[in-house]
């Protein structure tokens, strides 16, 4: 019951902040599922409950999706989903945390000073690739398809969307790579299955909010969690 209840508090805001922006689970979760979880059930509980979110949540926003970027991403993701898997199974879990927080603070500094990048056909597909690499590595596809969207100015609404759909074969291709090399445990679908019935109070809650969020605080918020997310893993790496 002791580590049931800090479980289910960042499973609660993980899936507001999934409802509410669109790429929240992963972000928020993962880090902290790491203190209460081996690295593999970590990673998997969040592919297992993200998958469900984004079934629940994609028919509802379909209208926005953008699907040739879909595409695109899909693309991407294919080549770098093995990559993530390689450094999952060979690399030490503290310098790649590291690695990723330093990304991910430089990155979201150049967002807040106002970094611009053109969008094309070939930097769609590169965040695809960064983004399926993160998925199978560390269970965190959304910092590059964030920071790219974020870069050349996507709206909430088609931003939420498209990374939804997106999310639907991320993390359902991630997971069967993570089962298949990885393998997998009794305990980490039983965490999951406990799980649903929170999962679902925070879709209701974030759909809520979502409705509510003007685009100016929203990108004030999409930041704030970026930096949080970096300066968390960068300590957690250094301990």
């Amino acid at each position: 019951m002791e580590s049931f209840i800090p479980f289910a508090v960042i499973i609660l805001f993980a899936s507001i902040l999934q409802t509410s922006t669109g790429f929240g689970f992963s972000i928020m979760a993962t880090p902290f599922l790491l203190l209460l979880f081996e690295p593999k059930e970590a990673i998997q509980i969040n592919l297992i409950l993200s998958l469900v979110i984004s079934c629940v949540l994609i028919r509802k926003i379909k209208k926005d999706t953008d699907m040739s970027l879909v595409k695109r991403f899909i693309v991407g993701s294919a080549a770098g989903l093995p990559v993530g898997m390689i450094i999952f199974l060979l690399a030490d879990m503290n310098k790649l945390k590291l690695g990723i927080s330093v990304i991910v603070l430089v990155l979201t500094l150049l967002l807040i000073f106002k970094f611009q990048i053109r969008q094309t056909k070939a930097r769609d597909f590169t965040a695809g690739v960064l983004s399926g690499t993160l998925t199978t590595s560390i269970g965190m596809p959304g910092p590059p398809i964030l920071l790219y969207f974020s870069s050349i100015h996507t709206g909430k609404e088609k931003l939420r969307a498209t990374t939804l759909a997106f999310y639907l074969f991320i993390y359902s291709t991630s997971l069967l790579v993570q089962v298949l090399f990885a393998g997998t445990t009794k305990a980490i679908w039983l965490s999951s299955a406990a799980a649903l019935p929170i999962v679902l109070a925070g879709l209701l809650l974030g759909q809520w909010l979502f409705t509510r969020i003007n685009q100016r605080i929203f990108r004030i918020f999409l930041y704030g969690l970026l930096i949080f997310t970096g300066i968390y893993l960068l300590i957690d790496s250094l301990k």
